[in-house]
């Protein structure tokens, strides 16, 4: 089979994270959609300058939590009241009080697992592959180095975004392709 291009991307470095986030501001601002910053640490300002709406953790999280403590009370309902039932010393068969615990502990299991999951499909991970990740100097992502990903369609010439991005401070500024079999 033949190797399709999908897309290109213009990847750029710039030398402190202000640069960074003051670029990603003014690229937005020129009307550049889909765009990623790169950086070893989250940047104060960053998924602002992205124009990123507001996060969807939170509902995530009260969904998992609201899941687990229906869970638990439906889990201890059943098992008190209808399949086993067992009157121990003049308990009440349906006794709230004495399930706390155990709801309490899987409100805070689903929660978390809401969240590990939720995160994880909303930051679209795990990436085995982006062509980024060919690039040398791109490594420098994780240690050091603040880049910025502008995404441009392939077979049109990226010099202008090149240019522009030049102009707000880049130090480095390089075109990458994606290509899938």
């Amino acid at each position: 089979m033949e190797a399709k291009v999908l897309d290109s991307w213009v990847l750029a470095e710039f030398a402190t994270p202000d640069a960074l986030v003051d670029a990603t501001r003014q690229m937005r601002e020129k009307g550049f959609q889909g765009m990623d910053t790169y950086s070893p640490y989250p940047l104060h300002g960053g998924s602002e300058a992205l124009g990123l709406p507001p996060s969807r953790v939170p509902f995530i999280a009260l969904g998992g939590a609201l899941t687990g403590m229906v869970t638990a009370l439906a889990m201890q309902t059943w098992m008190n009241t209808i399949d086993y039932p067992l009157n121990i010393g003049g308990r009440p068969l349906l006794s709230l009080p004495a399930w706390v615990p155990i709801t309490f502990e899987l409100t805070v299991l689903f929660c978390a697992f809401g969240i590990v999951f939720g995160l994880l499909g909303l930051s679209k991970l795990p990436q085995p592959y982006h062509p980024a990740f060919e690039f040398e100097a791109f490594r420098s992502a994780s240690t050091h180095g603040y880049w910025l990903s502008v995404p441009h369609p392939t077979g049109q010439d990226a010099t202008d975004t090149t240019n522009q991005l030049k102009s707000l401070g880049a130090t480095q500024v390089t075109v990458v392709s994606g290509e899938n079999e």
